[in-house]
C-alpha cells in the first residue's frame, strides 16, 4: 500500500510539473516552444470545429463556425491546465495520506479554487494546500496578462490587413493593387506606401504567430479578409514588382519578399508543415504561365508600365514565387482562408498538422 501511495504521489507530481511547464512555455517564454499538451488541445478542438464546419454548405456559414475556434481554444486552454492541476494534486494528497480518494479530490479542488471549505490535517498537507492555491492564482494571473497580449497582436495584424482592402480589393489581388496605384499616381511610391510597412508586418507576425500560435486561427472581422491571403497578395505584388512591372525599385520589393517568405516559413515550421527550404528557381509552382499572362494582360490594358522581355519576367516571377508557393497554400489550408487569387483559390486538401516537438528549425536568412 505504501508503494502505491508513493507511485500515485510521484505520478501526480510529474503531471503537475508537465502541466506547469506547458503553461509557462505557452504564455511566458517569448519564442516558438510547442508543447504536447497545447498541441493536443488545439488539434482535438480543431478536428471538432472542422467537422462541424464541413456540414455547412456556404463559406460564410463555415467562416462563422471557424471564427469561434481560436477564441474558444484559447479560453479553454487554462481550463485544461486547471483541471490537470486538480488531478495532479489529488494524486499528491492521496499519496501523502489523505483518504479516501474522493476526499483528496475535494481538498485539491477547494485549495486550487481558494474556496476554503475543506482543509487537510497536518502542517505539511496544509502547506501543500497553500502551494496549490498559489498555483491557481498564478494560472489566473497568467491568463489575465495573456489575453490582452493576444488581442493586441491581433489588432496590429488586422490594421494593415484592413488597409489592404482599400488598395487591393476584397478578396485582395495584386492586379487590382497595381491598377489602382497606377490610376491614382502612386505607383512610384509603392515602396514607402506598401512594402516598408508590410516588411515590418511580416516580422511582427513571425514573432506573434509562433509564440502565440492561437492567432493563426483568429479570423478577420470580415469573412472575406484573411491575414494569410493578404500576405499572399503582398508577396505576389512584390514578386511582380521585382520581375514584371517597370518603374518600381526592385531592391525594396526583394527585401519584402525575403522577409515575407522567411516569416511564413517560421510559422510553417511551428505547425510541422513540410516544404523545400532551398527550391530550384525553375521548380514548378501552382501558378501557370497562362494565368501569369492573363494578369499581365490586365495590367497592360490599364496602362501599368511593364518590362519588355515577358519570358524573362515570367522566369523571374516564378523564381521568387517558388520560395513561398507551397508554404502559402498550406497555411491557407490551415487557416481555412477565404478564396483569393493565387492563394486560397488553389490550396491543398487540409490535413491536421502535428506540431513539432522541440525547437523549430530556423531557415537561414
Amino acid at each position: 500500500m505504501i508503494v502505491a501511495h508513493i507511485a500515485v504521489g510521484l505520478a501526480g507530481l510529474a503531471l503537475l510539473l508537465w502541466t506547469l511547464t506547458s503553461a509557462v512555455k505557452s504564455v511566458v517564454v517569448p519564442r516558438a516552444t510547442p508543447t504536447a499538451l497545447t498541441r493536443a488541445h488545439f488539434v482535438v478542438l480543431g478536428r471538432l470545429f472542422r467537422r462541424i464546419a464541413s456540414t455547412e454548405r456556404s463559406f460564410d456559414a463555415r467562416d462563422r463556425v471557424m471564427s469561434l475556434y481560436g477564441p474558444v481554444g484559447l479560453v479553454l486552454l487554462p481550463a485544461v491546465w486547471v483541471t490537470l492541476v486538480v488531478v495532479a494534486f489529488t494524486g499528491v494528497f492521496w499519496g501523502v495520506g489523505v483518504h479516501p480518494f474522493s476526499e483528496a479530490f475535494i481538498i485539491s479542488g477547494s485549495s486550487l479554487m481558494t474556496l476554503g471549505f475543506e482543509r487537510p490535517e497536518g502542517v505539511w498537507r496544509t502547506a501543500l494546500a497553500f502551494v496549490e492555491a498559489g498555483l491557481g492564482l498564478g494560472l489566473v494571473s497568467l491568463m489575465i496578462s495573456y489575453l490582452p497580449t493576444i488581442y493586441g497582436a491581433f489588432s496590429r495584424r488586422e490594421t494593415l490587413v484592413g488597409m489592404l482592402e482599400v488598395r487591393a480589393g476584397l478578396p485582395p489581388s495584386p492586379a487590382t493593387l497595381f491598377i489602382r496605384y497606377q490610376a491614382i499616381g502612386l505607383l512610384a511610391d509603392i515602396d514607402d506606401d506598401l512594402f516598408r510597412p508590410w516588411e515590418t508586418w511580416f516580422m511582427d507576425i513571425e514573432e506573434s504567430h509562433t509564440s502565440q500560435p492561437a492567432l493563426v486561427h483568429f479570423r478577420s472581422p470580415h469573412p472575406d479578409r484573411s491575414w494569410i491571403t493578404a500576405a499572399g497578395c503582398v508577396l505576389d505584388t512584390a514578386a511582380l514588382a521585382a520581375s514584371t512591372v517597370d518603374g518600381t525599385a526592385r531592391a525594396r520589393a526583394s527585401l519584402t519578399l525575403r522577409t515575407g517568405f522567411f516569416s511564413l516559413r517560421r510559422i510553417a515550421d511551428y505547425f510541422g508543415i513540410a516544404y523545400d527550404p532551398d527550391p530550384a528557381s525553375d521548380a514548378p509552382i501552382s501558378i501557370s504561365r497562362a494565368e501569369y499572362d492573363q494578369l499581365v494582360a490586365e495590367l497592360e490594358a490599364a496602362g501599368v508600365p511593364l518590362r519588355a522581355d515577358r519570358d524573362q519576367a515570367w522566369r523571374d516571377f516564378a523564381g521568387w514565387r517558388v520560395n513561398y508557393d507551397a508554404v502559402l497554400l498550406s497555411l491557407c489550408a490551415l487557416a481555412m482562408a477565404p478564396p483569393a487569387r493565387w492563394s486560397a483559390d488553389r490550396m491543398p486538401t487540409f490535413v491536421m498538422p502535428t506540431i513539432r516537438r522541440g525547437r523549430p528549425r530556423s531557415p537561414s536568412r
